[in-house]
């Protein structure tokens, strides 16, 4: 539920705003414009080349409970991998390779779904939400997996040879 301020805000966004006697021009206040700080953390997280080595003040931000639940086992599940890999056997690490390189592909399915959902604009403001909210997961997770199936190609190819 929205404290007054921000019900407020809500109430009051798209609608034109004069103030008496002044001679300024209205204002149109855009929704979009309200949340820019998330587009601003998907830019961030475009930007990290390892989320594994982020300090928790740098872990980015979900609007919903359910996805930072869910990041913060996605992160400990990627670094056992990643801690796993160093004294895993060569089959283990060919199967986990597999199993990522496809699960890869379904995470950018999924990121393509709701980066087209979000340039359709015809989401209401709490679906636009979610959506950006489960884009930022999807790119967060793509990270992780592009990550994790590198240090696995080292490894298979060291241990090929």
């Amino acid at each position: 539920m929205l404290n007054p301020p921000q019900q407020e805000i809500a109430n009051n966004t798209n609608r034109l705003t004069t103030v008496p006697g002044a001679s300024v021009p209205p204002v149109v206040v855009a929704r979009e414009n309200l949340a820019h700080e998330s587009d601003d953390d998907l830019i961030h997280i475009d930007n990290i080349d390892n989320i594994l080595d982020l300090t928790e003040d740098l872990y980015p931000v979900f609007t919903l409970a359910k996805n930072k639940a869910r990041f913060l086992r996605m992160l400990t599940w990627y670094k056992q991998k990643e801690a796993w890999l160093d004294v895993a056997p060569l089959s283990g690490v060919s199967k986990l390779f597999k199993q990522q390189t496809k699960e890869l592909e379904g995470i950018r399915s999924h990121k393509l779904d709701y980066e087209m959902e979000l340039e359709t604009g015809t989401l209401t403001p709490s679906q636009r939400s979610y959506r950006r909210d489960e884009l930022k997961m999807c790119k967060v997770h793509e990270k992780m997996a592009v990550h994790l199936i590198a240090k696995m190609q080292v490894k298979i190819k060291s241990g090929r040879r």
